[in-house]
């Protein structure tokens, strides 16, 4: 594996009462990309408009998630995608995420909106952090439904 990437592999077994069981809560994913291969099974869900909205699976197809990390860097330009798993009667569901993220740098570089991106009508919406402080808070806050980018929004 390469450095600035991650691999995990997700096991969800046949839930028998999957009405009173979640996979995974939602959340967004703090990384610069996610991209995900997902069996036929299904499950992953975005929210849109505030609603869930089932991600059918397509043989062979790749789910590209955008992450917290670019949301920052592009000032909302484009938005991390609330996303959760819900559990099914059937199974298992097998999947593969592969996270792009610099988060395991020792670096401490700052990061913000990237300058080519702000203007007087565009001005920053995000503090600077390094990667680290932001992957830091992410795990600290745990999946409670709440985006860790909130906590780097620079008042209006």
């Amino acid at each position: 594996m390469a450095k600035g990437q991650a691999l995990l592999l997700h096991y969800y077994p046949a839930c028998p009462e999957p009405e009173l069981t979640m996979g995974t809560s939602k959340h967004s994913d703090p990384d610069f990309l996610t991209i995900l291969l997902q069996d036929q099974i299904g499950g992953l869900q975005i929210l849109h408009q505030h609603r869930w909205i089932d991600v059918p699976p397509l043989p062979g197809a790749l789910v590209v998630n955008i992450g917290d990390l670019l949301q920052l860097l592009s000032n909302e330009r484009f938005k991390s995608i609330e996303h959760r798993v819900v559990a099914k009667s059937v199974g298992p569901r097998v999947s593969v995420a592969c996270f792009f993220t610099p988060n395991h740098y020792p670096s401490r570089i700052i990061k913000g909106p990237l300058k080519e991106l702000l203007s007087e009508d565009n001005p920053p919406v995000f503090r600077e952090t390094s990667v680290q402080e932001l992957i830091a808070y992410y795990y600290e806050k745990g999946l409670d439904g709440n985006s860790a980018l909130t906590h780097f929004k620079l008042p209006k």
